[in-house]
């Protein structure tokens, strides 16, 4: 099996570093940062797509925030995050299984790549898909296919695992399974929306749907599943 994770809302708790660098580059650009719960929503989509709405839609100044908040996230918002508790083990118990790991993110590629690097477990993750430093677009879809392509696993034998509706939306454009973690940034309803195939509610969950130890109404039952 191919196993696709999401990063940010899936394997850490970014919020810290994410919302520290929003608010610096708010400043730097001389505007009103949005309250921090509204700035959770911001972690997923891509910042080309979430900075207009604060300092206007002016291509010039959303390239200049977007420099302030990786000029802050370069030097010290890289590490404010936690990885969440279970995740670990989820990632461990997969790999040991022969399965092939991989990270497919929003985030700029060289940040995700020295975060992994840095996780504990980052070492069972054979490759990490993101978008270059200078990408204007980045569609989670493209990054599913291309990391399909390169492993030479077809659909059925593929999973994406992600917190978001942008996670979900890319797999299910690739025909791919799909789970949608609820200790993230997203909710259940955004992520049944988009056409999650599962929703977990914790790691045990989401590593019994892994190994198709349950059924994906049992996951949505509020049970906590063990292996």
């Amino acid at each position: 099996m191919l196993l696709l994770f999401d990063l940010d809302g899936t394997l850490i708790d970014s919020a810290p570093g994410i919302i520290a660098c929003i608010e610096h580059a708010c400043v730097r650009m001389g505007v009103s940062a949005p309250p921090r719960e509204t700035l959770r929503g911001w972690i997923g989509p891509p910042l080309g797509e979430t900075f207009p709405g604060v300092v206007g839609a002016d291509p010039a100044r959303v390239e200049a925030a977007i420099a302030h908040y990786r000029e802050r996230f370069d030097r010290v918002g890289w590490r404010e995050h936690q990885v969440y508790a279970g995740m670990d083990a989820v990632v461990a118990a997969q790999r040991a299984a022969g399965h092939t790991l991989a990270i497919v993110t929003t985030k700029v590629r060289p940040q995700a790549e020295r975060i992994v690097g840095a996780l504990p477990f980052g070492g069972a993750f054979a490759r990490v898909y993101g978008p270059a430093a200078d990408a204007r677009h980045c569609e989670k879809a493209q990054m599913i296919a291309q990391a399909m392509a390169d492993f030479g696993h077809a659909t059925e034998t593929t999973r994406m695992v992600g917190d978001r509706h942008y996670d979900i939306a890319g797999a299910r454009a690739c025909g791919v399974a799909s789970c949608g973690v609820l200790w993230g940034y997203g909710h259940a309803g955004e992520l049944e929306a988009a056409g999650a195939t599962a929703l977990a509610e914790q790691p045990d969950a989401l590593a019994a749907w892994l190994n198709h130890a349950i059924e994906p109404a049992a996951l949505h039952s509020g049970r906590k599943a063990r292996l």
